[in-house]
């Protein structure tokens, strides 16, 4: 039998032990490796060339859309399976966009796992029933407002770190012209700060900090 070779990217190591032992259990698959944060998987991914890693989003050193990305230009042929509690929109999107090929919550049963991973080895997608609901949701959502180039200005410069005195300076606007131009954006971006706005922004191509 050709086993799956699995690597398991956790920053707990309870979590991992827990998970080898069930996983070890299964005749079809075998665990080649552990990495406690997505700079180790990053490397195992290479070293290692498993066909799944189980990787956690949120872990220290290199997150695990940080990590998806690198994997998905220096590893391609490795398929990722997010395992993680975080069911956020800005936790689900990122990762599936940064390369993802199923997106699992640990409350998933056994059973589900096991089908997830043999699924995820033949590149099919798997994810849990909540998780594809928030995507087809967003999928369905009205396409989003565009901004005002005056707007795009704005945001610019909230993305280099200007205050809104700077901003209005720098634009020759009032201050209460820039903050009805940062509601706007806001607004057209569904979110409700500076940072969401710039890294929504960021996500979406809408802004560059090359510029």
């Amino acid at each position: 039998m050709n086993k799956i070779r699995l690597v398991i990217v956790d920053d707990h190591p309870v979590v991992r032990d827990g998970l080898r032992g069930m996983l070890e259990g299964q005749p079809d698959f075998e665990v080649v490796g552990e990495a406690a944060n997505g700079q180790e998987a990053v490397q195992l991914a290479a070293s290692l060339r498993p066909e799944v890693m189980l990787m956690d989003l949120r872990m220290p050193v290199m997150d695990g859309v940080a990590a998806l990305e690198k994997i998905q230009t220096s590893s391609p042929t490795v398929k990722v399976l997010v395992l993680t509690t975080y069911d956020s929109d800005a936790d689900i999107l990122p990762a599936i966009e940064a390369g993802a090929v199923g997106y699992l919550l640990k409350d998933t049963s056994r059973e589900d796992l096991y089908s997830a991973i043999r699924a995820t080895a033949r590149g099919e997608s798997v994810l849990s029933p909540g998780v594809a609901a928030r995507i087809i949701g967003q999928m369905r959502a009205p396409a989003e407002e565009k901004l005002s180039v005056r707007e795009l200005e704005v945001l610019q410069l909230v993305a280099e770190g200007d205050s809104n005195s700077e901003i209005a300076n720098r634009l020759h606007i009032s201050q209460a012209t820039v903050k009805s131009h940062l509601i706007h954006i806001f607004d057209k971006l569904g979110v409700s700060d500076r940072t969401a706005a710039v890294t929504v922004a960021l996500r979406r191509g809408i802004l560059s900090l090359d510029q």
